[in-house]
């Protein structure tokens, strides 16, 4: 009798087995399909000289990879890359926090400002360039214009004419278009938080500040640790923006590494080194995802010293 409820009881969890591995099979062939093949081809292209979409091409090992190490090109826009992520990283962060903390304060229209904050962020990229390129314009710009009517400049500003303001100008497009985004996540964030913590704190007579240093601060590890790493990744990944706008200019100073490997792949027609640059910024990508979560993860003990 045992034996028989016990092989009964075998075949349920069985059968259950196998409706999980039925159920997550489907995801797992698309996972398969839409990343691990995708990967690999463009593993198998960094050690071929192909130079145009769809021929043939010569295995030349790890040629490509030389080429591009050395190169004067490799290492200038990874260094950019890395400006162009901490430069968004610092803005939006600040900006988001700023916005976050405004509207977690009561105040008549909260949840209109709450629902249309998010406005930028939905924009589409080409509308939200051309928009930009006109405001920051020297013909008729609204920004020179402004400027120039207060006296705060004597002669129009070129945004995108030399290497320093084009950078700059494009970390403030691209963080405004983010920013609302992380406001959100922000704001929920805060939401989260016991308000009895503030309570207490303004009865021990804690400052604002130090109310936001020793509560929202720590009570918003796990948020800001998912914004770094997703922000950052994200981040060095944008292509659009810059290309629309400068197209990698003044003189390459906005080239960054998504630029540059199109510039590579559809401009030269070096498939193959544009394929090598990309696996070595995505092993830069990944040893920086790794180091990352190593360090800066929330552990469980800080979790819990947040909310006491």
């Amino acid at each position: 009798m045992a034996r028989t409820i016990k092989s009964k009881r075998d075949k349920r969890h069985r059968r259950r087995a196998l409706l999980g591995v039925a159920l997550v099979a489907p995801l797992v062939i698309w996972l398969l399909l839409t990343i691990a093949y995708p990967i690999f081809s463009l593993i198998r292209l960094s050690f071929l000289d192909v130079g145009i979409i769809g021929t043939g091409g010569d295995f030349v090992g790890l040629a490509n990879y030389q080429k591009v190490l050395s190169s004067r090109t490799f290492g200038p826009s990874m260094g950019r890359s890395l400006v162009w992520v901490l430069g968004n990283g610092v803005l939006q962060t600040v900006l988001a926090f700023v916005a976050a903390l405004v509207l977690n304060l009561p105040f008549r229209g909260r949840a209109l400002a709450r629902t249309w904050v998010i406005l930028p962020w939905i924009v589409p990229t080409v509308v939200a360039v051309i928009v930009w390129r006109w405001m920051l314009g020297t013909s008729g710009g609204i920004v020179n214009t402004v400027l120039l009517r207060l006296g705060i400049v004597q002669e129009q500003i070129g945004f995108f004419s030399t290497g320093a303001s084009a950078m700059s100008s494009l970390v403030v497009m691209n963080s405004w278009r983010f920013f609302p985004l992380l406001t959100i996540i922000i704001l929920a964030g805060m939401q989260g938080i016991a308000q009895d913590l503030y309570a207490a704190a303004a009865v021990d007579g804690a400052s604002a500040w130090q109310r936001f240093l020793n509560i929202t601060l720590p009570g918003l590890k796990p948020v800001l640790f998912v914004m770094g790493l997703v922000g950052t990744l994200w981040s060095v990944n944008i292509f659009d923006v810059i290309y629309l706008v400068t197209g990698g200019g003044p003189s390459r100073a906005t080239m960054t590494m998504p630029v540059l490997i199109y510039d590579m792949a559809f401009l030269q027609y070096r498939l193959g080194r544009a394929a090598a640059a990309a696996v070595l910024m995505a092993l830069v990508v990944t040893l920086f995802t790794i180091a990352f979560i190593y360090f800066l993860a929330p552990r469980g003990d800080d979790q819990d010293e947040a909310w006491r």
